[in-house]
């Protein structure tokens, strides 16, 4: 498995994956347009020259960072590609000397296996909430948020 910055010919897989399990309930979705804005931002695993997963880290201020719109293809879970990307994720934030990082997520269980601890929304920084107004589930967000402290 090849782990590597995303690329502009990967969104169409990328946003693939994220409706995959948006349509399912497991996830948010994601425009097209705000994965390619954003293409800077993510990480894909790569198989056989195919992308099997993706994730992305967001900055959000000098001190923290969100892992967003992390997915796995479903044919390949399991086999620690969704933990592979946390852990290439979570190491540039370290190169980039950002001291925590966060998720929101329908997966706490996942991100407490890879050293994330349950935080309150409400202890999180309101910067955190800014493209929350966009989302369909707002004000009534049922996402989970987690924090790992890097320091």
């Amino acid at each position: 498995m090849l782990l590597r910055k995303a690329r502009i010919t990967d969104v169409e897989t990328i946003h693939s994956l994220i409706t995959h399990y948006a349509n399912k309930g497991l996830m948010l979705a994601r425009p097209r347009s705000l994965l390619y804005e954003g293409i800077r931002e993510f990480t894909v695993a790569e198989e056989a020259g195919r992308v099997v997963g993706a994730g992305g880290l967001h900055i959000i201020w000098e001190d923290l960072a969100e892992i967003r719109a992390l997915a796995v293809d479903e044919d390949t879970l399991g086999r620690g590609i969704g933990r592979s990307l946390v852990d290439t994720l979570l190491k540039e934030a370290r190169e980039l000397h950002l001291p925590r990082v966060f998720t929101l997520t329908y997966q706490p269980g996942f991100f407490e296996k890879c050293g994330f601890h349950r935080e309150p929304k409400e202890n999180m920084p309101q910067k955190v909430w800014k493209e929350c107004i966009n989302c369909p589930h707002f004000p009534n967000c049922n996402e989970e948020s987690l924090i790992i402290d890097l320091d």
